[in-house]
């Protein structure tokens, strides 16, 4: 069985960071890939950033538009938790947020992965 749980999120103000993290567990010896994805009220869920793990190591993440060089996902070898690190975080941020986990390289296409967390609410004020 897979598991993913988020942690992290939380009330920050416009400029200021968070950390999330998703603690993974039944995830397999084999090529997986984590990826984060949000939720706003009334909006679609969206791609924030993805990796991959080969077995030996982690990728390079990608990263949509809108948080590149904000965030950075990073998923440390031979550890079962991967993190999401947000920087200048601002309002239009806030969502909640999903961890997700999938066998296979990393993609941007929700409906490619097959394990997903609870997600955990990041709230930005301005």
């Amino acid at each position: 069985q897979v598991q993913l749980v988020e942690s992290g999120g939380g009330l920050v103000q416009a400029g200021g960071s968070l950390r999330l993290a998703c603690a993974a567990s039944g995830l397999t010896f084999s090529m997986n890939a984590m990826a984060w994805f949000r939720q706003a009220p009334g909006k679609e869920r969206e791609f924030v950033a993805a990796i991959s793990w080969s077995g030996w190591s982690s990728a390079g993440g990608l990263y949509a538009d809108s948080v590149k060089d904000r965030f950075t996902i990073s998923r440390p070898n031979a550890k079962n938790t991967g993190y999401l690190q947000m920087n200048s975080l601002k309002p239009e941020d806030t969502a909640v947020y999903y961890c997700a986990a999938r066998t296979g390289w990393s993609t941007r296409n929700s409906y490619e992965y097959d394990y997903w967390g609870q997600g955990t609410q990041v709230t930005v004020s301005s």
